[in-house]
């Protein structure tokens, strides 16, 4: 063999070694892979939109902060000459507050030059859903829990690092460091989301009420992260009773989405029986519940079958904890809102009516089933139920779900809830509040207050929805996205209370989502007759819109409508329904 021949056998020796040694994917390696856990979100880099103040005017520690708002590729570069420069040579202190247009959840990356000094830089990072969080000092109401959004970061030397993780709008960062100069390339937010298409749609002839319809969608996306949160900088939890209007906004606007039944096993996994979900009795009387809407609005049979066997232990648990003809669970914590948690005749009006609510709820689960046993002890369960009826307490919360569960004549309940208009409302409840007076007929109040109270928020600047508002600081407050001016009353740091005192409250929480759902359900007017949209009723309630149209997502498809009110004012309706649903008028 001579040595031509020798080296080509030897090379291809070598390449079938190499081959075979390196042909594996690492990442897609089993013993590897199995330890790993896939993050179901995506990552998109935002860059602030405004600079909305700087800790000198002098040009000596905050020099050429504009070049923060251009854009970014993401690489640092040896050449990088247009800086934003923080520096502390000439100055006591070099601090930026930049507002990056609306509300996100995520981290922040921040990228810096070349400088002669190599060692890292300490910095301080503030996060903030208002101007007033984002300012604020130790030692005020702003808190560190359940995401950390008051911190120190070190930044590198010619290069890039991400901080934090929490929901935030406005971002200051603060040089530490005395004597030193940071330049920075960039600040920008890294942006966590699920991908997912706005399938759902709502347009009418009242612009506010469209960016109503968008901001309880976007507050819903925000949320739905690992699992479907509360909110994103505070309660970044599964609230198993507080998921129902989100669930609902999930519905319309995203369709059947895995992240809802991944939260729901999650409340059912995290609480064997006797348990109560969250502690709290009321939040498996909204877990039943749930499961008949998502059964309902998406029509998953196999996934209702994997519930069966909690559902049928928790309906027993239930019916045992009945006290003669009313409720009286115990076990765990009595509550519907905040609002209404210290007034104990409420709470029990509240109940009486989420229990038989969920005994509806089990019934209709039992023969979607074919479960006899089940259906039979929630039906015997609801006619002990509706022989007691409590008092409302003159209660906008006692009331609406008095009258949803049929305890409670929809007329009566009526005046209590439109009464002063959105004066009583909350975040919450409010959703209920706003199905009670479209069962009374009364679709013209309730757009009027949802203009008013979740109009409002908007008013102050929010692009996402809160967990709280009492309606009447709405007059007297400043906008969230300013420096509050001296005199004028702070809505984020000065209001609040219960869990949300201060900059403790959420300005991102998925619970104040309802008129999402709500403007779908009535002024669009599509309702699911039979379970995964197989009937559907279409019936709008167009109040004093001119015309309103929109989408909505089913399992066969999207259905499309437009309502326009005529001259005559008769409503023309077109519709547009996927093959396979039958349309009730």
């Amino acid at each position: 063999m001579n040595v031509k021949n020798l080296f080509l056998r030897l090379f291809v020796l070598l390449a079938t070694f190499s081959l075979t040694s390196f042909s594996q994917n690492p990442i897609s390696d089993t013993a590897v892979h199995d330890s790993w856990q896939k993050d179901e979100r995506t990552v998109s880099y935002i860059s602030p939109v405004r600079i909305l103040w700087t800790s000198d005017q002098t040009g000596n520690g905050v020099k050429s902060p504009e070049n923060l708002l251009r854009p970014f590729s993401g690489q640092v570069a040896v050449s990088s000459n247009k800086c934003c420069v923080l520096s502390t040579i000439k100055s006591d202190s070099a601090g930026i507050l930049l507002d990056f247009g609306k509300e996100y959840q995520g981290s922040v990356q921040i990228a810096a030059a070349i400088r002669e000094v190599k060692q890292a830089v300490r910095v301080r990072v503030r996060l903030g859903e208002s101007v007033s969080e984002a300012m604020s000092e130790e030692g005020s109401t702003a808190t560190n829990e359940h995401a950390v959004r008051d911190y120190v970061a070190y930044v590198p030397w010619l290069g890039t690092v991400e901080v934090g993780e929490s929901g935030f709008r406005f971002v200051r960062i603060d040089l530490l460091d005395k004597g030193v100069e940071l330049p920075l390339i960039a600040v920008r937010t890294a942006f966590k989301y699920r991908d997912i298409p706005y399938i759902g749609s709502f347009h009418s002839s009242d612009e506010r009420l469209n960016q109503i319809w968008k901001t309880g969608a976007y507050t819903v996306h925000l949320n739905m992260q690992d699992y479907l949160w509360d909110g994103i900088k505070r309660d970044r939890l599964v609230w198993l009773g507080d998921l129902h209007p989100e669930v609902m906004t999930v519905n319309t606007v995203f369709g059947a989405q895995d992240v809802v039944k991944k939260s729901l096993d999650f409340g059912k996994n995290d609480t064997p029986l006797p348990g109560w979900m969250n502690g709290m009795c009321s939040y498996s009387l909204w877990w039943l519940i749930i499961q008949r809407d998502l059964y309902l609005y998406q029509g998953d049979l196999a996934y209702l079958r994997e519930q069966q066997e909690y559902v049928k232990g928790l309906v027993s648990q239930i019916i045992r904890n009945i006290d003669g003809n009313k409720e009286n669970l115990q076990g765990g914590g009595r509550f519907l809102d905040w609002p209404t948690s210290e007034n104990p005749k409420v709470i029990h009006a509240g109940l009486q009516a989420l229990t038989l609510m969920s005994m509806e709820a089990g019934e209709e689960i039992g023969n979607w089933l074919g479960d006899r046993e089940l259906a039979d002890s929630c039906q015997k369960a609801v006619q002990r139920l509706r022989l007691y009826r409590p008092k409302h307490q003159d209660n906008k919360q006692a009331a609406s779900l008095l009258a949803l569960s049929g305890l409670l004549d929809s007329k009566i309940a009526d005046g209590i809830v439109s009464r002063k208009g959105a004066e009583g409302f909350s975040t919450f409840y409010g959703y209920y509040m706003l199905e009670s007076l479209a069962q009374a007929g009364n679709y013209e109040d309730a757009m009027q207050i949802i203009s008013d109270y979740w109009g409002g928020m908007l008013d102050l600047g929010a692009t996402t929805f809160w967990e709280d508002l009492t309606y009447s600081d709405l007059k007297k407050a400043a906008r969230i996205d300013e420096i509050v001016p001296p005199g004028k009353y702070d809505i984020h740091a000065d209001g609040g209370a219960y869990c949300y005192v201060g900059l403790r409250h959420s300005f991102c929480h998925g619970w104040a989502s309802g008129p999402t759902s709500w403007l779908s359900r009535y002024v669009l007017g599509i309702r699911p007759l039979e379970p995964g949209f197989k009937k559907v009723e279409i019936r709008p309630h167009l109040g004093k819109l001119e015309w309103a149209e929109g989408t909505f997502p089913t399992p066969y498809g999207v259905i499309k409508v437009r309502h326009e009110r005529q001259a005559d004012q008769t409503i023309k309706t077109e519709i547009d329904a996927p093959d396979g649903i039958v349309v009730v008028k």
